[in-house]
């Protein structure tokens, strides 16, 4: 495949979510020529974004070279390695191996991204602080860390020998997890699954990871969000406020 024929695949997303930036890093370690359209959390959840997704979530895909517009960042990374990853270099040929990340991938889209979403939603975004509800989803959090820590045990990746586009689809929400979780700057749960942080310090120290979270940093200063990757124009309440009206519009 011609890489320099190509054109850019635009990605929407927000910029201190997680999820956006999962197919961003796939494309970094493909090569694969992209644009960035970054959301406020006033466009996120405008009538005119809906458009693209009715859900009103990111990320949002449009690969010109194909005309495919899509969205859920499971089926996007999956669209991608299909699509582009000709040399394998993120995946398999055996069907025993890519079954094996497509489980992974799976239970990174139904276990890991929603509970530590609840962590995060009940820890900062809630209105009223609920102890026994905080509690379950911290230890929600712990037992999918705890899982795959037994996983990793004695490997270096998930499956096989190499880093595939079933790793990488954990990287940006164990980012944001100690934000989520109340840890202090320079904190993080990780250090209690060692396993877990090793992996999680195997991909920080790709090159792809390195420019997402560069650009994913510099999208957020621009926006001139707070510590707590907020925005500061915005209370908490008004935000869930907001958010409340348009999921209701869905």
């Amino acid at each position: 495949m011609d890489q320099k024929a190509l054109k850019p695949i635009n990605i929407w997303t927000t910029s201190s979510g997680p999820n956006g930036w999962k197919p961003l890093i796939i494309l970094e370690e493909l090569g694969i020529p992209y644009t960035v359209t970054g959301l406020t959390f006033a466009q996120l959840i405008a009538p005119e974004f809906k458009k693209l997704n009715p859900g009103g979530k990111v990320p949002v895909m449009l690969d010109p070279n194909t005309d495919l517009l899509l969205w859920e960042s499971g089926a996007i990374m999956m669209y991608l390695v299909d699509q582009y990853d000709t040399a394998k270099k993120l995946t398999y040929t055996s069907l025993k191996e890519n079954s094996l990340l497509n489980q992974w991938l799976m239970f990174q889209m139904s276990q890991q991204g929603p509970m530590y979403g609840q962590v995060g939603w009940f820890n900062v975004m809630h209105p009223e602080k609920l102890p026994s509800v905080i509690e379950r989803y911290t230890e929600q959090a712990h037992r999918i860390l705890r899982i795959l820590n037994g996983a990793l045990e004695g490997k270096q990746w998930l499956v096989g020998d190499k880093c595939t586009f079933a790793d990488l689809g954990f990287f940006m929400w164990h980012i944001v997890l100690p934000l989520s979780m109340g840890f202090e700057l320079g904190k993080t749960p990780l250090a209690e699954h060692p396993n877990v942080l090793a992996w999680h310090e195997r991909m920080a120290a790709r090159a792809s990871c390195k420019k997402i979270i560069a650009i994913r940093q510099a999208q957020m200063d621009a926006e001139g969000l707070g510590t707590n990757a907020l925005p500061t124009n915005m209370s908490v309440d008004e935000m869930v406020k907001h958010l409340a009206e348009s999921e209701k519009q869905a």
